[in-house]
């Protein structure tokens, strides 16, 4: 019995996310049409968002080390146990970004909407498909957007979940263009939804989400790429209370 509310409140939610996304859809449709319009985008995925989680009963606790320079440019970069740390990095990253997800996510009725417009999609698979991706996200830091990377690349398939080993992608990115990591740390989202929520469904229930101090990488070169990684890692590793 127990398994099946929890199935019933993850189509709740997700029903949920699809109903306000059809009611901003004039909204989106239109700023979809030209590029110059894609920075109001995000505005109005924190409003599904929040609209959503809200009537589920799912709510981000957010704090923060410190004040956060949100007029910078970051490479943000956090654990991923759930579908939920993509809207928790929403609620906490104050500035303009943009995710990095795998191609089938297009096929998402509303994730698609996003990965067509502001949002990259890679096939991890294809070497060419990621260093396209690469490409446009050094792009779009360029013009001063962050981009969400999360390094493990994949939800872990085990449960509970563990953290799981980085690539370093992220990291190289971060030191060719001098860009600080912004680590941030999911403590319990998978708690509230695993991963899709398909296996174990969903709860209402509080996620708690960590933003740490930005990593500055100005002074490192490509060399350091795995220095950066491991610090990253253990940053997120400590928080996470992992031995």
């Amino acid at each position: 019995m127990k398994i099946l509310l929890k199935r019933i409140h993850t189509h709740f939610y997700r029903y949920s996310v699809a109903f306000f996304f059809l009611l901003v859809w004039p909204f989106l449709f239109y700023l979809s049409r030209k590029a110059e319009r894609y920075k109001y985008i995000n505005g109005f995925r924190r409003f599904i968002i929040k609209a959503s989680t809200l009537i589920s009963g799912i709510f981000f606790r957010v704090k923060y080390d410190g004040q956060i320079d949100w007029s910078r440019t970051y490479i943000i970069c956090g654990n991923h146990t759930s579908n939920l740390d993509i809207s928790a990095i929403c609620i906490a990253a104050k500035n303009n970004h943009s995710f990095i997800g795998k191609e089938e996510l297009k096929e998402n009725m509303v994730l698609g909407y996003f990965f067509r417009t502001i949002d990259i999609t890679v096939n991890r698979e294809s070497k060419i498909s990621s260093f396209r991706a690469f490409k446009k996200a050094g792009e779009k830091l360029k013009e001063g957007i962050s981009v969400v990377i999360f390094p493990e690349a994949t939800i872990p398939l085990e449960y509970p979940p563990k953290l799981g080993s980085f690539k370093n992608g992220a990291f190289r990115l971060a030191i060719e263009l001098k860009i600080p990591i912004l680590p941030v740390t999911s403590l319990n989202t998978w708690k509230v939804l695993w991963n899709t929520g398909s296996k174990y469904g969903s709860r209402p229930g509080i996620c708690d989400i960590f933003v740490h101090q930005p990593i500055e990488t100005a002074h490192l070169t490509l060399d350091d790429a795995d220095m950066l990684r491991d610090e990253v890692y253990e940053v997120i590793k400590q928080k996470l209370g992992v031995e």
